[in-house]
């Protein structure tokens, strides 16, 4: 015999309230193991993949970890010095950017910028914090990350997470397959594969379009000659897994940029432009239909909203937990919906009674 409605609601809603304690307790502690979970969660089908193939679980292990290796090391070597040095200039260089739109404006529009007027001096004072302030937020982040514990914590626990939770990934799905609860185990199943559909589709495909893209983006604006290219590139590239949001603010950086460094070269300006034109054409048309398809389940509205409100309750792993929770309650939602438009409650005795031949 089932459970009553209201024991299985408290058993429920307490295994809830005890997750989202943990992750508001825990914090950074379990960052690293999220982290790890999650790079094995993107690179789980490649191992499936290379067990049909022939190998062994342990063998496709080995062979992602040597290729993820190698993909680190030649990070380390060649992009990331450049893009921390490209980021601080670019935070130095910040107040001669608005100093230029200051001109800009002054020329187009002289009432707004008279001496002392609001706009103008915002202006100035975004420069300058810009200035004095983002370059040492970058400097604290990079002492941050630079101190032994987190060094530890990034650079060799995620990656044995990753490791163990690659090669235990389908014996710990059936162990966890083993737990559920009987009577309801056929539902659960169900929606955990709709979730690990909506995941796979959002995660392992929009992940896949936002590395595309950023190295688009950062190699099409260096060869431009855009002299923060690489950095606006990675960070166009990193945002795009919100909708619109990486195409509008890496566009306008590097327009904006663009006008700052070639200031009266036209066709240049518009070279940048239509670098982000295209991507957008190429991820509308190929990347997203090919990689993410229509049937994500994610709306943008409710994944941003997701996004905002983990992120504030949480910090940095609210928000790696943000999209995956979104799925899940989009899911369920669905799922509890369908049950609704089933039951007495929204069809009514009466409308039995109607269908009835």
């Amino acid at each position: 015999m089932a459970l009553p409605v209201r024991e299985q609601f408290k058993y429920w809603g307490g295994a809830t309230l005890i997750f989202m304690l943990a992750l508001w307790w825990l914090g950074d502690v379990i960052l690293p193991f999220l982290l790890g979970g999650a790079v094995a969660y993107f690179l789980d089908p490649i191992a499936d993949r290379l067990e049909a193939a022939g190998t062994s679980r342990a063998v496709a292990t080995a062979i992602i970890t040597l290729v993820a290796i190698l993909i680190f090391v030649l990070l380390a070597l060649l992009v990331i010095p450049t893009l921390i040095n490209q980021t601080v200039a670019l935070f130095d260089v910040a107040p001669k950017i608005f100093q230029r739109f200051q001109t800009f404006l002054m020329s187009r529009f002289p009432d707004l910028l008279d001496e002392g007027s609001t706009l103008r001096q915002s202006l100035t004072g975004l420069g300058e914090t810009i200035q004095s302030r983002g370059g040492q937020l970058l400097q604290t982040a990079l002492a941050s990350v630079g101190s032994i514990l987190n060094v530890v914590m990034l650079f060799v626990i995620v990656p044995v997470v990753a490791f163990y939770l690659l090669y235990d990934w389908d014996r710990m799905v059936a162990e966890v397959d083993s737990l559920l609860p009987r009577e309801h185990a056929p539902t659960i199943r169900q929606l955990a594969r709709e979730i690990d559909q909506t995941l796979a589709s959002f995660i392992r495909g929009m992940g896949t379009v936002s590395l595309i893209l950023g190295t688009y983006y950062a190699v099409a604006l260096m060869l431009v000659g855009l002299q923060f290219g690489l950095v606006v590139g990675a960070f166009a590239g990193l945002i795009t897994f919100i909708p619109y949001v990486g195409a509008v603010v890496g566009g306008a950086l590097a327009i904006g940029l663009a006008l700052f460094q070639f200031w009266g070269e036209w066709v240049t300006i518009g070279l940048v432009a239509g670098i982000f034109v295209l991507g957008q054409v190429i991820e509308g048309n190929v990347l997203t239909p090919k990689l993410v398809g229509s049937s994500v389940g994610l709306h943008p509205v409710w994944l941003i909203f997701a996004l905002s409100v983990f992120g504030s309750l949480f910090g940095f792993v609210g928000m790696l937990v943000a999209v995956p929770v979104a799925a899940a309650i989009g899911v369920l939602m669905r799922f509890v919906t369908s049950r609704y438009k089933d039951s007495l409650l929204y069809r009514g005795r009466d409308f039995d009674r109607i269908d009835e031949p």
